[in-house]
């Protein structure tokens, strides 16, 4: 069985990951400048680009608009807490996606919108 924090961590936030880190460098940032500004190995956005990891969410509506904004804010180096921000995003997905098998039984994060298509699976078949 895997548990909701399993499912965050092994899932989610890799994709959060591969969305930032392919925005970043479709904005002009290169792979490595992408993985100091990340703080992730170079090898990891190399894999997020390529779609060998973090490939199994592709994130749509309020959540995709997120992850562009902090790409777009990391760009322009106006971001003072990458985990607060990563953490938002992490929310939006979890609280937006019906049924979200991401968020936990108890989750108060205060978003009250449900929408089906802020998540959906992407590449299945493909390892992470």
């Amino acid at each position: 069985m895997e548990t909701p924090c399993q499912k965050i961590v092994w899932d989610l936030i890799p994709a959060i990951r591969a969305s930032v880190a392919t925005e970043l460098v479709n904005g002009g940032i290169s792979q490595a400048k992408a993985a100091k500004i990340l703080g992730i190995a170079p090898s990891a956005v190399s894999q997020y680009i390529s779609g060998k990891r973090g490939y199994r969410i592709e994130f749509k509506g309020e959540t995709k608009e997120l992850v562009e904004k902090l790409a777009k804010d990391l760009i322009e180096d106006k971001v003072e807490d990458l985990t607060a921000r990563t953490c938002e995003i992490c929310l939006s997905a979890r609280d937006l996606e019906e049924n979200s098998s991401c968020r936990p039984p108890s989750s108060s994060s205060g978003h009250a919108k449900k929408q089906k298509d802020k998540l959906s699976p992407a590449r299945e078949g493909k390892h992470r």
